[in-house]
C-alpha cells in the first residue's frame, strides 16, 4: 500500500469509492464533491498498485486546527490497515496542529477504531461539540 497526496480529482475513481462506502449524499452531487475536493486543505489517498483503496479528506487552516471531513476505505480493503495508515499519515503531516477533529457515525465499531487511532470523544476531553445539519 502506498499513501500519497491526492492532487488531481479523478471522478472515475472517486465516485465509485464513495458509492462503495455508501456515501450517496456525495455521489448524488458529483459537481459539489469536485468543488469540495478543490477547497480541501489536503487529501491523502491509499493505493494498492493503481487501485484507489482509501481516502482521507481534511479541511482547516493547517496550523491550529484540522478537521477530518472524509475517511473512507473500499469495502474489499477494510480491516487491512488502510484507514489507520491514512490517519497516521495525516497526524504525522500535521503533528504541529493543536486540534484535529472529526465527526463520525455513532457505532461501537467506529468508536473503537478512532479510539485505537488516538482520538478521544469530546466529552472525555472536557469539551462539548455542536453541529447544524
Amino acid at each position: 500500500m502506498e499513501i500519497r497526496e491526492y492532487r488531481e480529482y479523478n471522478e472515475r475513481e472517486i465516485l465509485p469509492l464513495y458509492a462503495a462506502a455508501g456515501w450517496t449524499a456525495y455521489t448524488a452531487h458529483p459537481e459539489t464533491l469536485r468543488k469540495a475536493f478543490e477547497s480541501s486543505a489536503i487529501i491523502l489517498a491509499a493505493y494498492e498498485g493503481d487501485k484507489l483503496t482509501g481516502l482521507l479528506r481534511a479541511v482547516g487552516d493547517g496550523q491550529t486546527v484540522m478537521f477530518i471531513q472524509d475517511l473512507l476505505v473500499d469495502p474489499e480493503h477494510r480491516r487491512k490497515g488502510v484507514g489507520i495508515a491514512l490517519l497516521k499519515a495525516i497526524q504525522e503531516r500535521f503533528r504541529h496542529v493543536r486540534q484535529m477533529h472529526l465527526v463520525t457515525d455513532d457505532t461501537p465499531e467506529t468508536a473503537a477504531f478512532y479510539q485505537a487511532a488516538g482520538f478521544t470523544e469530546l466529552s472525555e476531553a472536557g469539551c462539548l461539540g455542536f453541529t447544524r445539519i
